[in-house]
């Protein structure tokens, strides 16, 4: 299973970017995918999940700006980010907790994509 991810880059504050992230390979079925950041010097913080049936769960620090959805059938999960503030510049990180073919459940990351908020 691959988690790939797109839709970084740099963006003045105040701006608006939309990551997109697909999953692919030998996947039964996806429960919760979401978005998870690093910034430099700091740990790896969650930022938004979404389940199956589309429950959303977002970190205080984004909640009313970000936006998390998914195409279950494209088995890929979006982050719409309005209003990014220096603050959110990061890696941002995909997660699919995923039912693989073989039946086996196991969590799966992809390769980060960088976002910069800055004048």
């Amino acid at each position: 299973v691959q988690l790939q991810a797109s839709g970084g880059g740099l963006v003045q504050p105040g701006g608006s970017l939309r990551l997109s992230c697909a999953a692919s390979g030998s996947i039964f079925r996806i429960n919760t995918m979401g978005w998870y950041r690093q910034a430099p010097g700091k740990q790896r913080e969650l930022v938004a999940t979404i389940t199956s049936s589309s429950s959303t769960n977002y970190a205080v620090s984004v909640k009313g700006r970000f936006t998390i959805s998914r195409d279950n059938t494209k088995n890929t999960v979006y982050l719409r980010m309005n209003s990014l503030k220096p603050e959110d510049t990061a890696i941002y990180h995909c997660n699919a907790n995923v039912l693989t073919t073989e039946r086996i459940w196991r969590d799966y990351w992809g390769q980060g994509t960088q976002v910069t908020v800055s004048s």
